[in-house]
């Protein structure tokens, strides 16, 4: 029942990121930022050291805590097994690398990038595989949202064990996600797509990792 809810989850949020594609709208929301003379917030103060440099300390604090709890476990964690502790923190760090590296392959230029808004490249579908847009590219998907929605795999990890604290990690990947991609998509640093996706595929690779792993984690848990 689980497998299949998670699995529906993952179906309907990937039909409502092809929507957004489909819909353009990534280009009007950008325009209420950019004009031909650029991002007017891409250095401001909140958006740029609070939520973007903030945001990684922010990040990197929630890392050592996984960490931590896979020698140490916290008390919201002392009722799972190490074998799931350990999983917790591969998946994290799993998806922590899995955002860059899709983006180190991308061809899709920033929104700061592009002629409409004071630079040079052309607005191209990210699914353009392999089009060259005439900018730098290595923009998709977001790499700023991944230093939260990497951490999906607390979800899977505390929701048998721990029901009320796997909601509010759940609560706090979101809100922190959020933040992180309405100052990246202010700034013009992403399209609103480019958060989604990143979303999508650590939700999505978090969940197939965690039924992966689950006969191995029974094992552990039963001794066998």
């Amino acid at each position: 029942m689980t497998a299949r809810r998670d699995a529906s989850w993952i179906a309907l949020s990937f039909l409502a990121v092809l929507a957004w594609d489909a819909s353009g709208l990534d280009m009007t929301v950008e325009r209420w930022f950019g004009n031909a003379q650029g991002f007017s917030l891409k250095s401001h103060w909140f958006f740029a050291q609070v939520l973007h440099e903030g945001g990684r300390w922010v990040s990197a604090a929630a890392i050592i805590v996984v960490l931590i709890n896979v020698f140490r476990p916290w008390p919201f964690a002392r009722a799972m097994n190490r074998a799931t502790r350990i999983w917790w923190f591969a998946v994290t760090v799993f998806c922590l690398l899995l955002i860059p590296t899709l983006k180190q392959l991308s061809t899709t230029s920033c929104p700061w990038d592009l002629a409409e808004f004071g630079r040079s490249a052309q607005h191209v579908s990210h699914w353009a595989f392999g089009v060259n847009d005439g900018g730098p590219g290595r923009c998709f998907p977001s790499g700023h949202a991944s230093a939260a929605f990497s951490l999906f795999g607390g979800w899977f990890a505390l929701r048998g064990a721990s029901p009320r604290a796997a909601r509010r990690w759940l609560a706090g990947v979101w809100v922190f996600g959020i933040l992180f991609s309405v100052a990246q998509t202010v700034r013009g640093a992403h399209f609103p797509s480019h958060s989604m996706w990143t979303a999508w595929v650590c939700f999505a690779t978090s969940a197939l990792l965690w039924h992966a792993a689950q006969p191995l984690l029974i094992r552990r848990r039963t001794g066998i």
